[in-house]
């Protein structure tokens, strides 16, 4: 892009490499106070500067952001042009079809169909399809890999087909790593060098664990898919200025504590602290002693403690990082850039200046699990016993069971192959070393391979109802285990590697086998799966087991030989050894020396070097993907993967006024802390919904249904998918859980899908309300994408997660949040209303809005809400029906 350099702020940085020194702007008076501003302000402040043009970036836009007031930032909107776009399959497989369709639109508007391509570059990691149908064996990983690509040839026969026909675009294929591990260690640079201009890495991704590479210096987050294309497209994402929480941490982890320990602390802090919307960013004397593998573990879970990043900024074990990870020359570049440009922190500066600020001694965090439906509930390793036994009974408001007394001891015999064993609540039936969360930190990951190591040395055994296993972020995590003399261990307990890529946290974990899965379900069992994941939402990590505890990879080893957490770890045994006596957690638990001998003896430069060196070419099976050829993808009607979806049918040049919403109906009424795993589940597809009943109306087996997140380039699933998740509760119907409503007037019961679709045939438009959080989790916009196409024109609720609320906006779906205090409750709102939304057709951001509800008697309840459409950017998006739509018309109209 060219700048105005309005500043004079480009300098040279060595010969034939120039800068945009920030300096220039404290010269000018621009940005006086620089010196005391938070890093992840700085490298903000930076892509301002550099992109200034006068026309999406204005020199106004650098002063605005050079004059932070830390205490009280200006709420004004900026524009943010990320470097680059990094996408998973599950949600890049989707926003590529949406370019395709895109391509197509922009010929029947008579454009040109190649404006639609990135032009910035675009990384898609395919990792998210892989099921662990298989276990516990040394062909596991094969055999897995086999499958994934039988399910999902048409998919990658579609990614094949983007690679060629867009610019600035590759694919990692899949059996390589998890996309947040493999940006971490390889496709992260720190410091980018395009056309002789260096300038800080920065990135958006299609995935909220994005920010794991926070912790690498590098600024970045996750985006909805729809945010995504526009950035790929030169659009910016326009942002209000930043607040930023400073999180100060000193002292040192004890003997015994994990960074996953940490983490969970760190995310019950923050989540208690409300960052939602804010950048935190880690300062204090004890980040100088943390590995960067243990900032990237904090990083990755910002979305889980709801701030927009959680930052750590470039020092010198960033630079040492890259080295080990075989990055020399990144290095070189890296350090020498950010001391010039102010962006290096050292522990002799001056602390910055941020909006508000927190503090935590490392020394006080202990040993932890979180659960068991939401990361940030943590749980002490001491208390897990008792906290389980009370969850059993605790209101399902309070993240509990609410079971009845009558079933408090429910239990179950299960008998195979001529054996029996017992099940009973708190049984771990999924034990799982998965995730990027963890899979990319050593210590962890050779600390659960020394424990297993000494716990086979004792002779203990799995318990025989765990499914087990190891799906590593990338091959050098298998490359150093192995090294380190551990792999064998863990494959002796089962934890066999069955897969490279995101597993069991996204809900790919696999059937249970038929005998467990029925004893848990004919005597209600609250079965458990333990993972080393970041996600524990209900329904998403398998349909059996309804808690989920998030736990370190060593920890997740040791419940797999308890085979229960009801139990005390810290003072009962794991069971006996060879020799009968008692087995405890303290017997087999590695000591920090041993696991730090482990990382310096066992993970090495040359195993960067040799996993990453052909990256793009080294799967075979993906290699023999031909892919067709053209600017225009061929659609194929008898695809059940791949489909063109209908954003663009009814998209003219033209721009409708915005319209107010009159005699809509309500779908659905919901609770607090709704996910987006609830609205548009990734895994299983359930047998008798309606995603599934169209697939065998299109000869699909029930064993070939994939899951949905496989299926997301189909809209006909998707939205048949929406609010699909069987955990998932309609107030509406009393709590019942499914997917379920009630149509009106008639007071029919039928699924959501079934309502949807007959409330259009009606010509009824419909709305959803909802509590608070609405709606956390993954950066997923078919969270969005699958209301719009059921009917759903705005959503109320009494506050919005971030990612979810700009996806609304970006599909056209008005987000309203109650004012005053007031909530469903407060009105005394059952769903029931008629409602009716006075949109303005100037409508202005954040600006109030009435609504008012129409019960069946006449009775109007009229209550005021504001809409949560934030910049005059977002109001255009939603009076073009859609980020998307807005930026066809303007690419059709240039």
């Amino acid at each position: 892009m060219a700048t105005t350099n309005s500043f004079n702020a480009r300098s040279e940085l060595a010969p034939g490499i120039t800068y945009y020194k920030l300096e220039a702007l404290k010269q000018a008076g621009v940005a006086p106070n620089l010196d005391r501003m938070p890093f992840s302000i700085r490298v903000m402040l930076e892509a301002l500067l550099r992109n200034e043009d006068g026309y999406i970036v204005t020199a106004d836009d650098v002063r605005s952001l050079g004059q932070w007031n830390p205490r009280s930032p200006a709420q004004v909107e900026l524009p943010f042009l990320p470097a680059r776009v990094i996408m998973q399959d599950f949600t890049g497989v989707p926003a590529v079809v949406d370019l395709a369709a895109m391509r197509d639109a922009m010929k029947r508007l008579g454009g040109d169909p190649k404006k639609i391509n990135p032009l910035v570059p675009v990384d898609l990691v395919i990792d998210h399809s892989v099921q662990v149908d298989f276990f516990g064996t040394q062909f596991a990983l094969q055999r897995n890999a086999e499958l994934e690509f039988q399910r999902n040839r048409e998919r990658y026969e579609f990614l094949a087909w983007g690679r060629k026909a867009f610019d600035n675009f590759r694919v990692v294929p899949p059996a390589t790593g998890i996309v947040h591990q493999v940006n971490l260690e390889f496709l992260a640079q720190v410091v980018l060098l395009r056309n002789g201009i260096a300038f800080p890495d920065t990135v958006v991704g299609t995935d909220s664990h994005t920010t794991m590479i926070n912790g690498l210096g590098v600024v970045g987050w996750g985006v909805g898919g729809i945010e995504a294309e526009a950035v790929m497209l030169g659009q910016p994402i326009y942002t209000l200025t930043p607040r930023v929480v400073g999180f100060k941490l000193f002292g040192k982890l004890r003997e015994g504590v994990t960074a996953t320990d940490l983490v969970l602390t760190c995310t019950q802090i923050l989540r208690k602290k409300n960052v939602v919307d804010q950048f935190v960013e880690f300062y204090g004397p004890g980040i100088s002693v943390m590995s960067l593998p243990d900032r990237a573990t904090i990083g990755n879970m910002a979305p889980d403690y709801g701030a927009t990043m959680g930052f750590f900024p470039v020092d010198a074990e960033t630079i040492s990082y890259l080295r080990r990870t075989n990055r020399e020359q990144a290095a070189e570049l890296v350090e020498k850039y950010t001391k010039a440009n102010g962006l290096f922190r050292s522990d002799d500066m001056p602390d910055p200046e941020f909006t508000d600020t927190l503090e935590l001694d490392l020394n006080s965090v202990e040993p932890s699990v979180a659960g068991p439906k939401r990361p940030q509930d943590r749980v002490a390793l001491s208390g897990l016993k008792e906290s389980f036994a009370h969850s059993l009974s605790a209101p399902v408001k309070q993240n509990g069971f609410e079971l009845p007394a009558e079933r408090m001891h429910s239990s179950g015999v299960v008998r195979s192959n001529g054996d029996s064993f017992e099940l009973k609540h708190g049984s771990v039936v999924i034990a799982a070393i998965t995730s990027c969360t963890n899979t990319s930190n050593p210590s962890v990951m050779l600390g659960a391979g020394l424990l297993a190591k000494k716990a086979v040395a004792k002779g203990l055994k799995v318990a025989p109802y765990v499914r087990t296993s190891l799906a590593p972020g990338s091959k050098v995590v298998t490359e150093y285990l192995r090294e380190a003399g551990v792999l064998e261990p863990l494959n002796t307990l089962g934890f066999n590697v069955v897969a490279y890529g995101c597993t069991t946290c996204i809900g790919n974990s696999g059937p249970l086998p038929e005998d467990i899965a029925r004893t848990i379900t004919d005597n209600q069992l609250v079965a458990v799966s333990v993972l080393s994941g970041n996600r524990n939402f209900e329904g998403r990590v398998n349909p059996f087991t309804q808690a989920n505890y998030l736990a370190s990879p060593p920890l997740v080893v040791a419940y797999a030989l308890a085979g229960s957490v009801d139990i005390d770890l810290l003072h009962e045994p794991l069971g006996n050894g060879n020799d009968g006596k008692p087995v405890f957690l303290s017997d087999i638990w590695p000591t920090q020396k041993e696991v730090n001998d482990a990382m310096a003896s066992s993970v090495k430069a040359s195993q960067f070097a040799e996993q990453y060196g052909h990256i793009f070419d080294s799967n075979e099976r993906w290699n023999d993907i031909a892919g067709v050829d053209g600017e225009l993808f061929k659609w194929n009607e008898y695809s059940t993967y791949i489909q063109n979806p209908p954003f663009f049918e009814d998209t003219t040049l033209d721009v409708s006024p915005i319209r107010s919403i009159i005699h809509a109906r309500v779908l659905g009424v919901f609770g607090d802390s709704v996910t987006t795993d609830h609205i548009s589940p990734a895994g299983n597809i359930a047998k008798g919904s309606p995603a599934a009943l169209y697939l065998e109306e299109h000869d699909v087996a029930p064993n070939d249904f994939n899951q949905y997140g496989a299926r997301r380039g189909n809209h006909e699933v998707l939205m048949r998918g929406a609010y699909a998740n069987i955990r998932v509760k309609n107030l509406m119907l009393g709590g019942k859980e499914g997917g379920y409503t009630i149509h009106f007037p008639d007071g029919a019961q039928m699924n959501i899908y079934q309502a949807a679709m007959k409330y259009k045939s009606e010509g009824v438009p419909l709305v959803v309300l909802a509590g608070k959080e609405y709606v956390t989790g993954s950066s997923r916009d078919w969270a969005a994408k699958g209301p719009r196409l059921l009917g759903i024109r705005a959503a109320i609720a009494e506050s919005f997660e971030r990612i979810h609320r700009s996806n609304l906006v970006g599909m056209g779906i008005l987000p309203l949040v109650f004012t005053n205090g007031e909530n469903v409750r407060s009105l005394g709102l059952d769903g029931t209303e008629v409602i009716d939304i006075e949109t303005p057709a100037d409508l202005k951001p954040r600006q109030n809005v009435t609504v008012t509800a129409t019960k069946a008697d006449g009775t109007k309840v009229k209550f005021t809400t504001m809409a949560r459409v934030d910049t005059p950017v977002e109001v255009d998006y939603y009076r073009n029906g859609g980020i998307l739509q807005l930026v066809l018309r303007r690419l059709a109209k240039s």
